[in-house]
């Protein structure tokens, strides 16, 4: 029964039932008329709402950008319209930082030309600030891409915080690294979608800082790369902090080493089974 019908049963059990006499003597007809009318408004709204398997789908989907630190590992939690990042005060970086990349994302109105790198006013200070950089030697190196936030202002503008930073090699920031970025961007295109979390690896020791700060420069660099679909499949990389001209397959390692080395669980909220046989095998040729 459509709207239309809906209305005119309303509007005639209306007048009909406008008769005081009538509803006395009729209840049980009454409140069946009543009840088609909720009835048939119930199963329209529940026509228009997106179906039980899409809120699901979508849930899930938030759930993927969470990752589990480990444990005693200084945290604050910080979600961005593009990204979420679990903070450290101590390092004055980000732990990791995970995002949902789709071929949308990539284009759209937002530009990074005129974008300011920003100190995060979340995070309690001492917090990175642009000053931290000068001289220092190192690019402000993007975890999440300016180049995948172009969909939204909102979104390009939160990419330049310096909790989504970390001091990078100049050569690596604009070579290998970058090169790593935009081969995400193809593979989000061709399979519909990724879930992506990197971060700053820190070796045990004495670290270098930079700036009155005092941020700490990383050693080396992780990156994990999961596609959903039919058949799942993850992979995982590490960079060093540092000059290098290589291809892709010599930085590539299995999630479960980059989770050996890091500490961080990722992807926990993945069936027991899925998340153990995609972690377990990296393949640049699947990609």
């Amino acid at each position: 029964m459509n709207r239309v019908n809906i209305y005119l049963i309303a509007l005639c059990s209306a007048v009909v039932l406008s008769s005081c006499d009538f509803m006395e003597r009729n209840k049980p007809l009454v409140n069946e008329v009543g009840k088609a009318v909720v009835s048939e408004l119930l199963s329209d709204k529940q026509a228009e709402e997106p179906s039980g398997g899409a809120a699901s789908t979508a849930s899930a989907d938030d759930k993927l950008l969470g990752q589990t630190s480990p444990a005693g590992m200084e945290e604050q939690m910080l979600r961005r319209e593009g990204y979420t990042a679990s903070y450290n005060k101590t390092t004055k970086l980000p732990n990791w930082v995970a995002w949902h990349l789709t071929a949308d994302r990539t284009e759209g109105p937002a530009k990074r030309s005129g974008v300011d790198f920003e100190a995060d006013m979340d995070v309690p200070a001492p917090r990175a600030e642009d000053s931290d950089y000068y001289g220092s030697g190192y690019d402000r190196g993007h975890m999440c891409p300016a180049a995948d936030n172009k969909y939204s202002e909102r979104a390009m503008r939160e990419s330049f915080l310096f909790t989504n930073m970390c001091p990078q090699n100049g050569n690596l920031n604009r070579g290998d690294w970058n090169e790593m970025e935009m081969a995400c961007r193809r593979w989000a295109k061709k399979y519909g979608g990724l879930y992506i979390v990197c971060g700053p690896i820190l070796y045990k020791g004495k670290h270098k800082t930079i700036g009155r700060n005092k941020v700490i420069v990383p050693e080396a660099f992780f990156k994990v790369v999961l596609r959903m679909g039919k058949e799942p499949k993850a992979i995982g990389f590490i960079y060093k902090n540092a000059e290098g001209n290589r291809p892709k397959g010599d930085y590539v390692n299995t999630v479960d080493e980059v989770e050996r080395i890091t500490g961080i669980d990722f992807f926990p909220s993945l069936p027991d089974d899925v998340e153990s046989r995609v972690e377990a095998t990296a393949d640049i040729g699947d990609w």
